[in-house]
């Protein structure tokens, strides 16, 4: 007795059986595995070198100070472009998704994985860190340092700035009075 659950079977048995032996053109067809031999160039190479003339597709725009944060192999403390409120809050939202989660929100080195047994990094608030030149942290944050890896091929040169002008904020923060705000001023911090 042929049943529905017979039917469906049968029909996912064959269709299985049929689309098992199917491959794409791409899939078959003859390639070379990285660096392997070739009989089809001259120099016995499957891998080809650059075009002569040819040069790497990136922003040039960003070598130098802005990318590295240092002139000469040293540190710089000047910012090579204007701070302004937008890219303080630029670097505000960079270090919250970046470094925060070690660093803590307030740069105090208490972020979530800290909490959770990873080693605290130093507080942006001691007075050996509050003394590095900007640069400095553009440098770490390109590089890395200590146990910190480096977020050079995950945050542009430019944020990486921001975060610095970010962490500048942070540490001034912390020795302002609030008798010295504006009225408006502190009505925000409420």
């Amino acid at each position: 007795m042929i049943t529905a659950r017979n039917v469906f079977g049968i029909v996912t048995m064959v269709a299985a059986v049929m689309t098992a032996g199917c491959h794409q053109d791409m899939y078959d067809q003859k390639k070379y595995a990285p660096l392997s031999a070739s009989e089809f160039y001259r120099d016995g190479q499957s891998a080809r070198p650059p075009i002569e003339g040819t040069v790497v597709h990136r922003d040039h725009s960003e070598d130098g100070v802005v990318a590295t944060g240092k002139m000469d192999g040293k540190p710089v403390d000047r910012f090579p472009f204007p701070v302004t409120e937008m890219m303080i809050r630029r670097g505000q939202e960079r270090f919250n998704i970046y470094c925060s989660p070690c660093h803590g929100r307030t740069g105090d080195g208490f972020g979530m994985v800290v909490q959770r047994g990873f080693p605290r990094p130093p507080s942006y608030f001691t007075d050996s860190v509050r003394a590095l030149p900007v640069g400095r942290y553009v440098d770490v944050i390109t590089n890395g340092f200590g146990r910190m890896y480096g977020y050079g091929d995950r945050v542009a040169p430019r944020d990486r700035w921001a975060i610095a002008a970010y962490i500048r904020v942070l540490q001034a923060s912390r020795s302002v009075n609030i008798a010295e705000l504006s009225p408006g001023q502190q009505e925000l911090l409420k």
